[in-house]
């Protein structure tokens, strides 16, 4: 049964939580902001599953009706906002799932909890009509909207809410979490924690993607020898990458994170802090026939690459601007 310290890192969001549940001050609305996959859900059900669990405390007890009914999903009292289209929730969403019904009471526990993942994408429309909600909630309502963007939504309703922003995990406890409780080897830890930033969830998700794994071999490829290929080679490469179902900032850092260990063994020739280090005669040879200027143009051009894409710039053409610079330095 999960609880609280099963949250790896957190501890100031963990520490209000368990406050606010020992002295029985609860908000009537909470703003979790995080990184995409970083945990924000799992730790809402565990917030829900305390404010409903019949032996009350700190934590979820895990055994009482309303703590099995809550880890089935099936606690009547504990509310998943949902919205049919991808990308927004409407102001019908709101009405339907939150305002006609937060004025109902409780069916069978002390409160109404309700959870709401991917807050940025409610509409101005929607983010109105909740906030009025917001200024006059029933006693018995808590409402958790979890964002990976808590500026998207608008300064009346983070106003009205104790905003819990979560923070990078230090690298030490993701790779210690993947270690012991996943049983990832070391090597693989390393990479995994590299990419994921401090975001455990995404660690996690490395760690048991194959998809990754071909990305990786893929990229990694692509870069030892791209100063022997032609352009048509190059676009064929490109489109390569479209075919997998993995988020193509990942496909950048692998390269970014690439030519960072050919930088650090050029200037250090230590390879102890590189990520890539099972890679090290060939980023030895690119360390060798490179400058630091070099270098720190691909690294440069890889940001600018990310930047382009997400102000939607066409992705063929950014990626070939991207691996004709690399080609070139």
């Amino acid at each position: 049964m999960a609880k609280f310290s099963d949250i790896v890192g957190q501890e100031e969001l963990k520490q209000h939580i368990r406050n606010a549940l020992e002295t029985d001050k609860i908000s009537h609305a909470y703003i979790i902001n995080g990184e995409r996959n970083a945990g924000k859900e799992f730790i809402a059900r565990l917030f829900a599953m305390a404010l409903q669990c019949e032996k009350g405390g700190s934590e979820p007890c895990g055994e009482c009706h309303s703590c099995k009914q809550a880890i089935s999903r099936n606690q009547p009292d504990i509310i998943y906002v949902s919205h049919e289209k991808p990308n927004t929730i409407g102001v019908e969403d709101i009405r339907e799932q939150i305002n006609n019904d937060i004025g109902i009471k409780p069916y069978s526990s002390p409160r109404k909890v309700y959870i709401m993942n991917e807050g940025e994408k409610m509409t101005p429309q929607a983010q109105n009509a909740l906030l009025k909600t917001l200024e006059e909630p029933p006693a018995y309502a808590v409402i958790l909207i979890l964002t990976s963007n808590v500026e998207e939504l608008l300064p009346t309703i983070i106003s009205r809410c104790v905003v819990l922003n979560m923070k990078p995990v230090s690298d030490a406890l993701v790779k210690k979490y993947l270690m012991e409780e996943l049983a990832v080897p070391d090597y693989k830890a390393n990479i995994c924690v590299a990419f994921a930033r401090g975001n455990v969830g995404k660690a996690k998700h490395l760690a048991g993607s194959e998809e990754f794994e071909k990305v990786k071999e893929e990229a990694i490829s692509l870069v030892k020898y791209i100063n022997d290929m032609e352009i048509n080679e190059i676009v064929k490469a490109i489109k390569k990458i479209t075919e997998y179902n993995l988020d193509i900032n990942d496909y950048l850092d692998i390269l970014t994170v690439w030519y960072r260990d050919v930088l650090l063994y050029k200037a250090t020739k230590d390879m102890n802090n590189m990520i890539f280090r099972n890679e090290i005669q060939q980023i030895r040879k690119v360390a060798d026939r490179s400058t630091y200027e070099g270098i720190e143009t691909i690294v440069n051009a890889l940001q600018q690459a990310k930047r382009r894409l997400e102000a939607n710039v066409n992705f063929d053409l950014t990626m070939e601007l991207l691996l004709l610079t690399i080609k070139e330095n």
